[in-house]
């Protein structure tokens, strides 16, 4: 199993196929593992991975918290997913590479494309996130989360997390919960530390991811000073509004918008839309 220690976190990747490369940002919320390229409601039929590996060197990864990935109780940033990231790249030895984005993954992608802008050949964002639904349930996972613990303490988010579920399906797991499950010594750690430090990072977490109704990531003056190339593929479901994508469209100042909506797009057809967008931008 491919490990990156990672800022001293253990990160799970896996490469595939051969050319310009291409770092996919898993979707899944906060459960952005590799298997979701696979079997997430957007990605079944074909092998996602597969396809684009056939004209480029696919790196996936498990982010932070998620999947096989390991990780570590501080704030939650899109910050600190992007420069997890980065270190991949760097451990590879990646100059540059296509950035794309799945669901959530399309934030830290943004993210990506404004901190390390020499390293992003383009983005290439698939279903971003937005609309007032999804900040608004976003938002409630935390307060959930935080109400759960400052009423039950550390220890009854240890026994819930290693009953199996994660943050994104049970939001009193908490988004260390795939960790905990995982390591005991990690476990331990967690049930000993101080409940009011936990506290804080809990709510500052949630106000720093949520704190717009539009794809968060990066400020709107941000994303315009982007130079890269930009592929928008829209959603349209009560996470995935189009108006995160329109947002987007009318931010990114080289962008191409998907006009085809999700009915219509399979798996097969999106990733024939990326791989024609990366040969138009060698």
């Amino acid at each position: 199993m491919p490990v990156a220690m990672l800022d001293g976190i253990e990160t799970y990747y896996e490469t595939h196929g051969s050319g310009s490369p291409i770092l996919m940002c898993a979707p899944g919320g906060f459960d952005a593992s590799i298997d979701k390229w696979r079997v997430a409601s957007a990605w079944t039929g074909i092998d996602a991975i597969k396809a684009l590996a056939a004209e480029h060197a696919v790196i996936v990864y498990d982010r932070r918290e998620c999947g096989q990935s390991h990780g570590r109780v501080e704030r939650l940033s899109w910050a600190s997913y992007t420069h997890q990231g980065k270190a991949l790249l760097d451990y590879l030895k990646v100059d540059s590479a296509w950035i794309m984005g799945g669901c959530m993954g399309c934030s830290a992608a943004l993210a990506f494309g404004v901190h390390f802008p020499a390293t992003t050949r383009g983005l290439l964002l698939h279903w971003p996130v937005g609309g007032y639904r999804w900040k608004v349930n976003s938002e409630d996972r935390f307060v959930r989360h935080l109400n759960f613990a400052r009423q039950n303490g550390l220890k009854a988010i240890v026994d819930r997390a290693q009953s199996g579920n994660s943050f994104w399906m049970d939001p009193e797991a908490g988004p260390w919960a795939s960790v905990i499950a995982r390591d005991k010594g990690f476990a331990e750690r967690f049930a000993s530390q101080d409940l009011d430090r936990y506290l804080g990072i809990i709510a500052t977490s949630g106000r720093s991811l949520f704190d717009r109704d539009t794809a968060p990531g990066a400020e709107p003056e941000e994303v315009m000073g982007i130079k890269a190339p930009a592929l928008i593929i829209p959603g349209d479901d009560p996470s995935h509004a189009t108006s995160g994508a329109h947002y987007l469209r009318e931010l990114l100042p080289k962008s191409e918008f998907w006009n085809v909506m999700p009915p219509e797009q399979t798996t097969q057809k999106i990733c024939d839309r990326i791989l024609e967008f990366c040969r138009a931008h060698r």
